[in-house]
């Protein structure tokens, strides 16, 4: 049987394999080898994929160089020049082909070419800041010159700017090497902690800033010595950020070494080149110099020369020579008295100045926001007295004689008191009934003219004009809509007043005075900002740091009272209508008619005058007020509905009334008389201020930042 099966699967042509046994082979000492050829194609196989880094795509050196070994080969920008949307700040020169044979490639310039992570999110009027800002610390645009000063108005984004420029300057340079090792940035003490994070904000963890906000003496010795101490090309904390008291304390370690490039916000605080803070700053080893401030001019053109002689210092003379050749003749030509001649000497010097200033000062107005804001409404509100307020207003002028005081427009020390007890009468006669009941000078027998029964525990709105008016704002506001309210004063004691309201009211307030800490203002903000937070009202003092606040949550603001220095105000009033604000605003100031407010109102007229006409070179600026004028701040016009009205001589109002519009092109940045005027309701955009007319409001003088365009909710 077996035999007949082997034959069976002989004829299938198959083999029987026993699954016990295996199958003989032939003993031999040579070991088994592979065939070659497939050896040779699999390694072909392998050597034909070329080593790729395992990055998405990585366009990179494949391994060519060893580690620490200096890279052969031309020299190249850090950051791709030709890139779409790049921002090159310096451009080699073009060579010919016979240039590019003799020149040296180690010392070859190279393009400086801003990082696409900040080019990216630059506007194009800040595109075009950075370039000027690096022209001129570089000192490519004033040559031998190595300042500027940013005067952007506020909203524009200098801080942004700045921080661009640092960051370029700390990473390049034409000459494929960091321009500068270390910047320090001094500001505001309120702002520190806003630099900080900005800085973290753009930069993204790229670099470590060292924020100085507080410690002892000796720890914020021991961290400055460390800062100061850092060398080389990776620096560990290139920036310094400090505020402006701390680093007059602590200067002397500061000036020990030197540092790169300095920038100073909120800069018009070195508008006095005999303060402590200038010197010191001044101390510092340093020609690269970049102030920030949205107001230049603040008070008279000697202050303008300070910050101009502190960044590029010569370019305008000495203090002597700027006095007798510019400022004296420009305000002689600017006074409403002048002569032709004066008038025509004034505006040549005005010009010279302007030419040469302009070479190291960039300033764009708060127009171009126009494209990316919504629009805004600015109104100045005259409120009348009430009949408390007229009869103490009355009795205080009677009495105290400050009159003679005034010297040529300038205040005595001795009337300072004066003006501050009617501009608080003005806000509410609550603020002066201490000095009432202690019969100080000026309110002699004035106690018996408060209502029987009278106590400050309660606010009483109705006893002040502006009080009421506001009161009515804040209901009506209230009532028909979800805007929140920014409330801004000079004086604590009128935001003690605001709580009491609000508390009566029952209306959710933050307050943010001097009184409290950076760190916790930080957070107030933040939550006050954010649109789920119930706080109706953010109350601020405008001495405590107005500056550099971002408060988008709300959407209209109120100035309670009016400030000497118009850039307090200017300050203030930028809180709401910034980068991110996505409501229509409104800004109230509120001045009671014929009274004190309304000339520091027109002062403050005068001194804007003078800041556009030298700032903004706006030539038509209107010379409305004479210095002589200026001397009637203790006057009572009872009969008025707007003493600024009746001085700037109106020629577009009959009989109070409005009968022509505003000229085409002008906005809340013209000039008032170029506003609309309105002695009435009817002509008022705002329809809370419409329902609060009747309360006190006298007349209103309004009108918006550009016209609406569509697109903007």
């Amino acid at each position: 049987r077996k035999r007949q099966k082997a034959a069976a699967e002989t004829e299938s042509g198959e083999c029987y394999r026993s699954p016990f046994r295996q199958p003989l082979a032939q003993l031999t000492n040579r070991p088994h080898c592979l065939d070659s050829s497939q050896h040779e194609a699999f390694i072909r196989s392998i050597l034909s994929k070329p080593f790729k880094v395992p990055i998405p795509n990585y366009k990179g050196p494949l391994g060519l160089r060893s580690l620490g070994v200096k890279r052969a080969g031309l020299r190249g920008p850090l950051h791709d020049p030709f890139e779409e949307g790049a921002l090159v700040l310096y451009e080699p020169p073009v060579l010919s082909a016979h240039e590019q044979l003799k020149i040296d490639k180690d010392k070859a310039p190279v393009h400086v070419v801003v990082d696409p992570v900040l080019s990216r999110v630059l506007r194009p009027h800040q595109r075009e800041g950075v370039k000027f800002l690096w022209d001129c610390v570089t000192s490519r645009r004033i040559p031998g010159s190595h300042g500027c000063i940013m005067a952007d108005e506020m909203g524009l984004g200098k801080t942004l700017q700045c921080i661009t420029l640092m960051w370029t300057l700390l990473r390049q340079s034409p000459d494929c090497k960091p321009e500068i090792e270390k910047a320090v940035v001094v500001s505001p003490s309120s702002l520190v902690r806003n630099w900080y994070n900005e800085v973290e904000k753009w930069l993204g963890g790229r670099i470590q800033p060292l924020a100085i906000d507080g410690g002892s003496k000796e720890e914020i010795d021991r961290k400055l010595v460390g800062f100061m101490n850092q060398r080389g090309l990776r620096v560990p904390s290139p920036i310094l950020i400090i505020s402006y008291e701390t680093f007059r304390l602590h200067a002397e370690v500061l000036q020990r070494g030197s540092v790169g490039l300095v920038i100073c916000d909120e800069g018009h605080r070195l508008k006095n080149s005999e303060n402590q803070t200038y010197q010191a700053l001044n101390g510092l080893n340093t020609p690269r110099r970049v102030l920030i401030s949205g107001t230049p001019i603040q008070n008279d053109l000697l202050e303008y020369f300070s910050l101009v002689h502190f960044v590029n210092s010569g370019i305008l003379g000495t203090a002597q020579e700027f006095k007798r050749h510019f400022e004296m003749p420009i305000l002689k030509g600017r006074d409403a008295d002048a002569s032709e001649a004066e008038r025509h000497k004034g505006e040549e010097r005005l010009k010279e100045l302007i030419s040469i200033v302009n070479r190291c000062l960039i300033r764009r107005t708060s127009d171009i926001l126009s494209k990316y804001l919504p629009v805004k409404i600015e109104q100045v509100v005259c409120c009348r007295l009430t009949p408390l307020q007229t009869e103490l207003y009355k009795n205080f002028l009677k009495q105290a004689k400050p009159v003679e005081e005034l010297k040529e427009g300038k205040i005595s020390v001795s009337s300072l008191s004066s003006i501050t007890s009617l501009k608080k009468l003005c806000n509410h006669p609550a603020l002066i009934y201490d000095k009432c009941v202690e019969e100080e000078e000026g309110f002699m027998g004035a106690l018996g003219l408060f209502p029987s029964g009278y106590s400050t525990k309660s606010v009483e709105p109705q006893l002040s004009g502006k009080m009421l008016v506001l009161d009515y704002i804040l209901a009506v506001t209230k009532s028909t809509s979800n805007d929140k309210v920014v409330l801004v004063s000079n004086y604590t004691q009128t935001l003690d007043l605001f709580e009491k309201l609000c508390r009566n009211r029952r209306y959710l307030y933050v307050r943010l005075d001097g009184t409290m800490s950076i760190k916790k203002r930080a957070k107030i903000v933040e939550r006050f900002n954010s649109p789920s937070s119930p706080e109706f009202i953010f109350m601020l003092s405008s001495k405590a740091g107005g500056c550099g606040l971002n408060l988008i949550g709300a959407n209209r603001l109120v100035m309670f009272d009016p400030d000497w220095n118009p850039a307090n105000d200017e300050q203030a009033m930028a809180r709401v209508w910034r980068d991110g604000q996505r409501k229509m605003c409104y800004i109230y100031r509120l001045l009671s008619t014929g009274t004190i407010e309304e000339k520091i109102f027109q002062r403050q007229t005068h001194k804007k005058a003078l800041s556009s006409c030298v700032v903004d070179e706006e030539q038509d600026v209107e010379r409305h007020f004479s210095l002589g004028e200026l001397k009637e701040l203790f006057t009572l016009n009872e009969t008025t509905t707007s003493d600024t009205h009746d001085k700037i001589k109106c020629r577009r109002c009959v009989n109070g009334h409005q009968v022509r519009p505003p000229p085409d092109g002008s906005d809340c940045t013209s000039d008032l008389s170029q506003w609309h005027h309105c002695a009435d309701k009817r002509g008022l955009q705002d329809s809370v201020l419409k329902a609060a007319w009747d309360a006190a409001v006298t007349f209103t003088f309004h009108h918006h930042s550009h016209e609406e365009q569509r697109g903007i909710p």
